[in-house]
């Protein structure tokens, strides 16, 4: 559990976003071009923000060590702020990648090329026969597979193996499947090899031509590893903050970008909004959701049986809106989505671990929903008078 509360507090800052006002530049309110790399822009009072609460955010942003800040509202660019970095330099977003991967397969499943209750085995014929013969796509995507895992394997021998995807395959099953829930970074490589196999072609490829080319994501790509021959989904993507907003626009706007479907609703549905598992009301498809329920970290100590030794039950933001979810990796990257006042928050770079608390962001977020629903902002949005 701690090392969910280290992230969520890491990015609270980014929730606290989500209840500021803002501008494209480091100025609110200053003049603004009509487009910012690709982006429609508004101003921080026409999208219902308070410009100094945003100025506020940014400075304690940049004061984090952040590389780069940006907020989208309604699908403009209310503001995004850049610190040593140039705009479209990409950067690495560690287990954000996840995210990704998972939309992968959703794009997969909606071809018609796997299904979620596919057995891995189908496309890792070595699994045929053996004890990991049931495991499911499905349960890779939850993290509830019961792949063998421990934190030498999930975060050395993993990270320095030639080929980390003939790693993961060859690793043996541990539990039973459905019966624990871990972070398994392994277990997650492993959906590599089932997208290949199901698509016919590299992860990599079929990420840059199904995902990234048609969300306009151009400053965005995923790495493989040494072999050349395995694509990085458990970790590994480069992107920017702009690119992964039009990332998080793609759920936002229930799968379609441009009036193209990308991904399908219930897919959407799927991964962000519900658990997918008993096991960790946090998880759903690859992302951190905010539903009510036992909740579990990536590092929990576990017992012999693969059982957490403390019971914690909640929400990761207990006071935030329960369909906010989360792409969240090392050192506080994150896009964070907001459905209720149809906002996004992404934050990329290193933390310090001096962020805001659980609280400010529980009470940031719930500004920010209320902002969304007011009389003032409904009129700032008609063109009535705007927030000061």
């Amino acid at each position: 559990m701690r090392t969910v509360l280290a992230a969520v507090v890491a990015s609270s800052l980014l929730v606290a976003v989500a209840s500021a006002p803002s501008g494209a530049t480091d100025t609110p309110g200053a003049a603004k071009p009509r487009t910012v790399d690709g982006w429609s822009t508004t101003t921080p009072a026409q999208a219902g923000f308070l410009p100094r609460r945003l100025s506020r955010v940014a400075a304690d942003a940049k004061a984090e060590q952040s590389s780069c800040l940006a907020v989208v509202r309604d699908g403009k660019l209310v503001a995004d702020w850049n610190w040593g970095t140039p705009r479209t330099a990409a950067r690495q977003v560690f287990s954000v990648t996840k995210s990704i991967a998972s939309a992968l397969v959703g794009i997969a499943v909606r071809d018609g090329d796997l299904d979620v209750d596919d057995p891995v085995a189908d496309y890792v014929p070595s699994w045929r026969g053996t004890d990991s013969a049931d495991v499911t796509v499905r349960d890779l995507l939850s993290n509830t597979s019961g792949r063998f895992w421990s934190v030498d394997s999930d975060y050395t021998q993993l990270t320095h193996a030639p080929d980390r995807t003939a790693y993961a395959v060859g690793l043996e099953q541990q539990f039973p499947r459905g019966t624990v829930w871990a972070y398994n970074n392994a277990a997650i490589q492993v959906l590599d090899r089932v997208i290949r196999r199901a698509t016919g072609r590299a992860t990599y490829r079929f990420a840059t031509d199904r995902l990234f080319e048609p969300l306009g994501m151009t400053h965005t790509f995923m790495t493989r590893d040494q072999s050349g021959h395995s694509t990085n989904v458990y970790f590994g993507a480069f992107t920017t903050c702009l690119d992964l907003a039009r990332f998080a626009q793609l759920y936002l706007r229930r799968g379609v970008v441009g009036g193209e479907r990308i991904v399908s609703k219930a897919w959407v549905r799927q991964s962000t909004g519900r658990s997918s598992s008993e096991l960790n009301a946090a998880y759903g498809y690859l992302w951190w959701v905010n539903r009510y329920g036992a909740l579990r970290g990536s590092l929990d100590p576990v017992d012999e049986d693969g059982q957490p030794l403390e019971t914690h039950v909640g929400r990761l933001v207990p006071e935030a809106a329960g369909s906010l979810y989360s792409a969240i990796g090392l050192g506080g990257q994150i896009a964070m989505v907001d459905p209720g006042s149809r906002t996004i928050v992404v934050r990329l770079g290193p933390s310090n671990g001096d962020g805001f608390g659980l609280r400010d962001a529980a009470r940031v977020v719930t500004w920010a929903d209320a902002a969304a629903t007011s009389p003032a902002r409904r009129a700032g949005a008609a063109g009535g008078s705007p927030r000061r």
